[in-house]
């Protein structure tokens, strides 16, 4: 990504990062604490950045300030569910790139040398990797790097391991405790070996391999993921029944248990950060129905953990999904149901409320015909 002032063509004075591949702003200008609101909301429409100077919780209370600004904009709920969704997430993509336009100038060791700042260092290092130099960050991100570094060292509680997992930053979280309840409880087919596909933080794996799988293969396509799910085998004494692996989504051979839980919106994901969400035409949910049959043993399964989230937004019908699993030679051989248990199933002012209050989360179970 470039880094320079496209209008007067002069070095930004770091190297510009982002997490979420939102561009360099075009132009650069200093701020601190003496910057209005109003003034900081145009300037960043405008595409110009604001490099914060001032005090550090003075930059957090002007993040918060933007955010209301741009949030008195939010777009009414449309005609249809999927318009409605559209729309969201449109207006989504045009708030993170205005806020994305505060930014400080992380120092070559990761350091943020703004008053009243934390110490960002181990942070900036477990998301960004070692210090290579410079960087110029938006605040926003490097606010969701320090949380997710807090969500790191606390870990997620998962009661179907007794045990708390430690997500890495960019992989997604096992706060949705249904998926990983449904896995839990389901009856297991006759077997020893399993695979987890898209094992995000290894967490689905961990429960094979503590409900007795002798032998758990988990892949994943993001290499944080995989450093993710090693750190939670290891944590949890399951190293020598599971093996990380990728990033190819099946792994060479045959097993009696294929599991997926694959990003449950057909979309294309806004960046990295959101690949555990959207998926762009339903592609690795497509992959996963194409290979089970090749890479089950006789009397095999495959489990399909997915939502109905997309069927209420009107991005993908029952008939679709399940002429897709005909299609790739599958039939459906049961189905367990669970409502979710997320807060935001709940919020009134969530446009999107009447499909999350509607949502079902399924464990499909797949044979070849």
């Amino acid at each position: 990504m470039s880094t320079t002032d496209r209008n007067t063509n002069e070095p930004l004075p770091a190297p510009w990062h982002s997490e979420s591949g939102l561009p360099a702003p075009r132009r650069l200008v200093p701020a601190d604490d003496r910057l209005r609101a109003a003034t900081a909301h145009r300037l960043a429409g405008e595409g110009t950045g604001l490099l914060w100077r001032g005090d550090y919780q003075g930059a957090r209370q002007l993040l918060r300030a933007l955010e209301r600004r741009i949030d008195r904009k939010a777009p009414a709920p449309a005609a249809t569910p999927a318009e409605t969704f559209r729309l969201h997430r449109r207006f989504r993509a045009h708030r993170a790139r205005v806020l994305g336009r505060l930014a400080v100038l992380l120092e070559p060791d990761h350091t943020l040398r703004l008053r009243r700042a934390p110490d960002t260092r181990a942070a900036c290092t477990a998301a960004y990797g070692p210090p290579a130099g410079p960087r110029l960050v938006p605040l926003r991100e490097l606010l969701g790097v320090l949380g997710a570094h807090q969500w790191r060292e606390r870990g997620v509680p998962v009661p179907a391991l007794d045990a708390r997992v430690h997500p890495h930053y960019g992989v997604f979280a096992p706060v949705r405790a249904e998926y990983v309840d449904l896995v839990a409880q389901e009856p297991l087919p006759a077997g020893h070996t399993a695979f987890d596909l898209g094992t995000g933080t290894g967490v689905l794996a961990a429960v094979l391999a503590r409900r007795g799988i002798d032998r758990v293969v988990a892949t994943d396509i993001s290499p944080r993921a995989r450093a993710c799910a090693r750190d939670t085998v290891h944590r949890l004494g399951l190293a020598s029944r599971i093996t990380v692996t990728g990033p190819g989504l099946f792994p060479p051979g045959r097993a009696a248990l294929v599991v997926c839980n694959p990003p449950w919106l057909p979309g294309r994901p806004a960046s990295t950060l959101e690949q555990g969400v959207y998926d762009p035409g339903g592609r690795m949910l497509h992959a996963f129905l194409a290979g089970l049959a090749e890479h089950l043993e006789p009397a095999g399964e495959g489990w399909l953990i997915l939502s109905d989230l997309a069927e209420h937004l009107g991005l993908r019908t029952r008939a679709d999904l399940l002429t897709a699993i005909d299609t790739a030679g599958l039939r459906v051989t049961g189905r367990t149901d669970t409502r979710p248990r997320h807060p935001r199933a709940a919020d009134p002012a969530d446009p999107l409320h009447t499909a999350r209050a509607a949502e079902v989360t399924s464990l499909w179970r797949l044979t070849p015909r």
